[in-house]
């Protein structure tokens, strides 16, 4: 990311992916937290181009009685990927959430500025969660538990656009995971995907693994999309979110991660999802996330020049 792109933020007022109401309240928490203030500070100039806006439905179906809300996630998907696939060709979107079922659409419009400009996506899923459900697969009903699975072509997406250019699992890291249902796991077995749980982090470090999968990115000339979920930090530091798993990143471990993201020169959009003001406790959380915004686009508690002679 550059200093002379603009930073797009694109609001996702979205809860019909899940069923704890107050994640569509996201996007103005973040805007009340700062963001567009942060980001001027560091040098980026800013467009807030304001809150999707959910279309006109039309009827869906899904064999799976259990899914709920799918004609208005599929309308919030197709409204998003129309305002990521315009907001990559001129700068770099951040979408302000909202629940993960955001990324159904901003991941699809990423990638089909990918497939225009013939290079290869690759997405860091930063959460507790591998969100590998399918519509058919899913017990909860809850679409924000699909996204990876829909980027990932899998089956069972009829009633979706379908995916504009499915991202090969190999491109794929689900990094922080420690919760995963029995037919995610059995799913992702069978794939390529990155998969590091907090037992590989807590064994190989923060960086390592982390360093690995940029690696693959910057050799293919590749564009990384972020998805950072609430979730992917520990609930002691970031209590606005509905889905609660103990253990997850500590403050540091979170700019750590941030840091290395900006030192790679790799990201391209981003995502900021599952933060539901209601269960924040006087905005600690989306303050907490404008902070890892300000690690993850170039802010530094101390420049270290490089020293000669030492």
């Amino acid at each position: 990311m550059t200093a002379h792109r603009p930073c797009i933020l694109i609001g996702a007022p979205i809860d019909s992916g899940q069923k704890r109401a107050g994640c569509l309240m996201g996007p103005a928490a973040y805007r009340v937290a700062g963001i567009e203030r942060a980001l001027r500070d560091l040098g980026f100039p800013v467009e807030d181009w304001g809150d999707v806006a959910l279309p006109a439905l039309r009827p869906a179906l899904c064999t799976n009685p259990a899914v709920h809300s799918l004609s208005e996630t599929i309308g919030w998907t197709e409204a998003l990927a129309a305002r990521g696939a315009q907001a990559m060709k001129t700068g770099f979107p951040i979408f302000m959430g909202g629940d993960h079922s955001l990324s159904l659409g901003s991941i699809a419009g990423v990638a089909e500025h990918a497939r225009d400009e013939g290079r290869p996506l690759f997405v860091l899923w930063l959460d507790a969660h591998t969100d590998y459900h399918t519509p058919v697969t899913t017990q909860s009903g809850n679409l924000h538990g699909t996204p990876v699975a829909y980027i990932a072509g899998r089956e069972g997406f009829d009633a979706f656009p379908p995916f504009p250019a499915p991202v090969p699992p190999e491109n794929i890291c689900l990094y922080g995971i420690r919760s995963v249902d029995t037919a995610e796991h059995r799913g992702l077995l069978e794939t390529e995907a990155t998969i590091c749980d907090m037992r590989v982090i807590d064994e190989r470090g923060i960086i390592a693994p982390l360093r690995e999968f940029l690696d693959k990115v910057a050799a293919t000339d590749g564009m990384l999309h972020v998805s950072l979920d609430v979730d992917f930090l520990d609930p002691s530091i970031a209590p606005a979110v509905g889905t609660t798993v103990p253990g997850g990143t500590t403050f540091r471990e979170a700019h750590l991660v941030m840091e290395l993201l900006h030192e790679s020169g790799l990201v391209t959009s981003l995502d900021l999802v599952e933060l539901n003001p209601y269960l924040d406790d006087r905005g600690k959380t989306a303050r907490l996330m404008v902070d890892l915004l300000g690690s993850l686009m170039g802010r530094k508690v101390f420049d270290r020049p490089t020293r000669t002679g030492v």
